[in-house]
């Protein structure tokens, strides 16, 4: 079988150096297409074929695997291919360890100084904050960036813990939204998963999403028990996939008094997921190559952030996972959003949920089911006509300071007996919201914004 495919391989190559686009892709596109109707048809049919399914798959799946890989590595196919998709190679392509992602956000940093994302420390004490940042070692011996902004001044009104979404950081956008609840009262602690922004792991790699979980649960309980924060109300804030790292941590009930749901990734919209019998062949190659950059998908910030300059905006994010979403990445969340899908029920603390009605990367009918389903009684979801995915990052900002609003009032509402204050006599709710929302939605624009695009 190899000698056989190796031998049409040769047949696609181009010979003496030719390098036609449509002599090479179209001979190469053909044979894989073959080769994939093949290996589904054996994944659906091997049953009848053979008396084990499993022989099958793993004897077929290999085939189409190394042909994939061997295409991939085919540097006139990639250089083709590159030309095609980018004018020129982003160095975000190629961050594959903590240090390179350590060093991008380094020079990002030093090269754009005007950069209001390079907080200087006399800006944060004029909000009367405290900012720090840190890396720290987890039980599985990864380092692990930590950052924290707090209130300087009054004991905090409550914690809020963040969880970021699929690629991202907590160290780009989520550096103004921490500044906006901090500024509100609410002492913010933040960090990254192993594998994504700064702490350490392969980029955009989600081997086991449930060890994941643990991951962000270990970081945040020890926060949590610091003597400091004895007392205080504590909330999880998650956004897309940062709500299913949210849901699956509300298991733990009691170390929770409720949370923030943004476009939870309870399941990921239909447009997002590859027709079925894609699916089913890439959950074989995920167990075989699960590093592997094979799912395509579609641009994020193209279909999830809805104000133009916000989504130019976004591109600067020095360390963000660009490339196409690894084979075991995929079918982590894949496993993950169906299960979550399937146990909505079981969620039982108090819940504000929150998303865009026109979102196309996660399904916000999902988090209408997840509302009426909730055994939660104390249970809020706001829909916002016409929004996209990115409630706080991506839209025009009048529909950023209405999200705003119904956070810091709900979280006011639920933090207020436990925290120490009289809800009811805050009356000063609408002007911290004031202050704190252009604090978010002025974040990460740069003097000299319009030479970087």
């Amino acid at each position: 079988m190899i000698t056989l495919i190796e031998a049409a391989s040769c047949w696609t190559t181009p010979q003496n150096g030719a390098t036609n686009i449509s002599a090479i892709a179209f001979p190469r596109a053909l044979l894989l297409i073959l080769l994939l109707v093949v290996g589904a048809l054996v994944l659906i049919y091997g049953k009848t074929l053979c008396p084990s399914k499993l022989i099958i798959s793993l004897t077929s799946s290999p085939v189409i695997a190394w042909v994939l890989s061997k295409v991939e590595r085919d540097p006139v196919h990639q250089s083709i291919k590159d030309a095609k998709e980018k004018p020129a190679k982003d160095h975000r392509l190629t961050m594959d360890t903590a240090e390179a992602r350590r060093w991008s956000r380094d020079v990002f940093l030093r090269e754009h100084s005007e950069c209001n994302f390079n907080v200087p420390s006399n800006k944060d004490k004029e909000f009367r904050l405290i900012v720090n940042e840190t890396y720290v070692k987890n039980s599985r011996n990864l380092e692990i960036f930590v950052k924290s902004w707090i209130p300087a001044e009054k004991r905090p009104k409550g914690l809020l813990f963040l969880c970021h979404g699929y690629g991202d950081t907590v160290s780009f956008f989520f550096e103004g939204l921490a500044r906006a609840f901090a500024i509100a009262g609410y002492a913010v602690y933040g960090m990254d998963y192993p594998g994504f922004g700064l702490s350490e792991g392969l980029h955009g790699y989600i081997p086991n999403f449930d060890i994941l979980v643990d991951d962000v649960m270990e970081q945040y309980i020890k926060i949590k028990e610091r003597s400091e924060n004895k007392g205080l109300p504590c909330f999880l804030y998650g956004e897309s996939m940062g709500g299913a790292v949210a849901l699956k941590a509300l298991k733990n009930s009691s170390m929770w008094d409720g949370a923030i749901l943004v476009a939870p990734m309870c399941k990921i919209a239909d447009s997002m997921i590859p027709p079925w019998y894609l699916v089913k062949i890439l959950i074989v190659l995920a167990h075989i190559i699960p590093k592997a950059k094979l799912v395509s998908s579609n641009d994020i910030a193209e279909i999830g952030l809805r104000d133009l300059e916000k989504r130019k905006r976004a591109n600067n994010n020095p360390v963000a996972y660009i490339g196409n979403p690894r084979l075991g990445t995929a079918l982590q969340l894949l496993q993950t959003t169906d299960l979550i899908e399937k146990n909505l029920t079981e969620v039982s603390l108090p819940l504000l949920i929150l998303h865009g009605a026109a979102d196309e990367v996660t399904d916000p009918a999902v988090s209408k089911a997840l509302y009426e389903k909730a055994k939660s009684k104390d249970k809020t979801l706001r829909l916002y006509d016409g929004a996209w995915h990115c409630l706080l990052q991506g839209e025009p900002d009048d529909v950023v300071k209405n999200v705003m609003m119904d956070i810091i009032s709900w979280l006011d509402v639920h933090a207020g007996s436990k925290g120490g204050f009289d809800q009811k006599k805050e009356t000063r709710m609408e002007e911290r919201v004031a202050v704190a929302s252009p604090n978010l939605i002025e974040f990460g624009k740069l003097d000299s914004i319009k030479q970087l695009l």
